[in-house]
This record gives C-alpha cells, structure tokens and sequence, in this order.
C-alpha cells in the first residue's frame, strides 16, 4: 500500500489524460464550472511484472481499486464531490503499469470576466495535483501534445449547453514548494443569441422610446409620466442582469449603459417638471 518502488529515491511516474465530454453548466453568479470528463490515471508498479508467455498470453488483469497503492491526485478547483458512477477496478499490464478510467462530473471553480457580456470569452483551469507527494516522489505528466487534446476534444465533446468549446491546453508546471500540476486551461465563448433578444434588443427598444419623448409636447402634461415609465423598465432590466452576473469589480459594459442611460434621465425629469410648473 505505500508508493511501489524498489529504491525510494526514485521518482513514480504519473500520467494523467482528461477528455471533456460537456460543458454542463457555467453560473456566472457563483464563478462555478461544470463539466462531464473522461479521466485516464497511470502510473507504474515495479513489483507488478510478469512474462506473459510464462502465463499463457495474459498481459492484463483487472482488480479491486482498493487492494492497490493510487497516487493521490485531485483537482484543486473542485467544489463538491464527484456524483458520477465511477469503475470498481484497476487495470495491470505485465509490464508494470498501473490504470484506472473514470467518469466524473466536475463542478470546479472559475473566475469570470464579463466585462464583454453577452459577447464574453471565458477560460477555466482543471488543475491536477498531489496532496502529500513531492516532484521528488511523483512526477505528473500528460501524454499528448495541445495539437492532439484538442482534436481529441473536440471529437469527444457531446453538449456545450449555451456555450461554444474554442480550446483546451495543457502544461506542467512545479510551485516553489515542490509538487507538480498539470493544468489544463479550458477556452469556451458564450452563444449571445438569447441575450440578444432578452437584453441587447430591449435597451435598443427603450433607447427608441426615449428620443420618441422629443416628439411629446411639454405642455400636454404626457411627458413626465412616459419617461417615469421608461426609467422604470431600464431599472427593472437592471435587477435581471444583477442577478446573473457575478459580483465584481469589472462591471460589464451593458450594465454601464445602462446605468448611463437612468443616470441622465433625472436631468431630464427635472427640466421637464420645471416647464411643467412653469
């Protein structure tokens, strides 16, 4: 049960694949990501060889996940558990390595920017580590180039919900405490088409009723009401949008405009209620 090596100054080699299957879910309002992947974790045992030929060809057996040493590897941006059904077995090869493939739902932590809302592009990082082992004791790899994650991916890749899958990356990297990481840096764009027709099209719209209060007499008494009217949708607009979106210093540009737009019409209200009172 302890790292399966003859000379314990000896580094295990582990080699982590992800293949994403869907994009699940992105709230913006809790900067949270989740996805459905494919996860392939290998790594090799120096006790566990054999002469398959000794054995009449067997050059795999499959066992218990339990009765093995795992390399403790996680994601550090995950948030809650995984709650995907996951395989019972490792597999071993006679020549000494070690797999195990599992299914997980990720529900990882992403910091957004939304300053270009509903246009937005949005990267997230996967991050794989180990807990207790040093580059000393575990070296974390991945096996293929960017070329080939991303024509993997993007063959693997089933449903994107609203959003676009652009690019997936992955690099190796060592903190100045010693562990290796292997992050990979999901790239996805947003599908704008229903924001569009929820959001971008009605402020257009009220930006139309707003020059239309021009054409309205001041001396009809109309006016101040229509543009009470107007400010009430764009504030209302607003309450939507906060919702959604997450808290942050980048405020995204439709929210500006629109707050621009409802900070000017009070001037507006009040030159009016002057001529009207006059």
């Amino acid at each position: 049960m302890s790292r399966p090596v003859k000379d314990y100054r000896s580094r295990t080699k582990v080699a982590v694949r992800m293949v994403m299957n869907g994009i699940l879910d992105v709230k913006e309002a809790e900067q949270v990501l989740i996805i459905f992947v494919w996860i392939r974790m290998a790594w090799h045992n120096e006790f566990l060889l054999w002469n398959a030929t000794d054995f009449c060809g067997l050059e795999r057996i499959y066992i218990d996940k339990q009765s093995l040493w795992k390399p403790d590897v996680l994601i550090e941006e995950t948030l809650d558990k995984n709650k995907a059904p996951t395989g019972p077995y490792l597999q071993i090869k006679n020549d000494g390595w070690v797999s195990i493939t599992e299914n997980n739902v990720v529900i990882s932590a992403c910091r957004m920017d939304v300053y270009r809302f509903p246009f937005d592009i949005q990267s997230c990082n996967i991050s794989f580590k180990s807990i207790m082992y040093r580059y000393t004791e575990i070296e974390s790899l991945f096996t293929h180039n960017n070329t080939l994650i991303m024509k993997r991916n993007t063959k693997m890749i089933r449903t994107q919900f609203e959003w676009w899958f652009l690019n997936m990356s992955a690099i190796n990297e060592t903190d100045r405490d010693g562990f290796t990481r292997i992050v990979y840096t999901i790239t996805m764009k947003r599908r704008p088409a229903l924001y569009i027709v929820n959001f971008l099209l009605p402020v257009l719209f009220f930006l139309c009723l707003d020059l239309a209060s021009l054409l309205i007499s001041d001396t009809s008494g109309e006016k101040l009401s229509y543009k009470i009217t107007v400010l009430l949708a764009v504030t209302l607009m607003q309450i939507l949008l906060n919702e959604i979106l997450p808290s942050s210093d980048n405020i995204p540009l439709i929210c500006k405009e629109a707050l621009r737009l409802t900070l000017i019409r009070p001037s507006y209200l009040l030159y009016m209620t002057k001529n009207s009172s006059n």
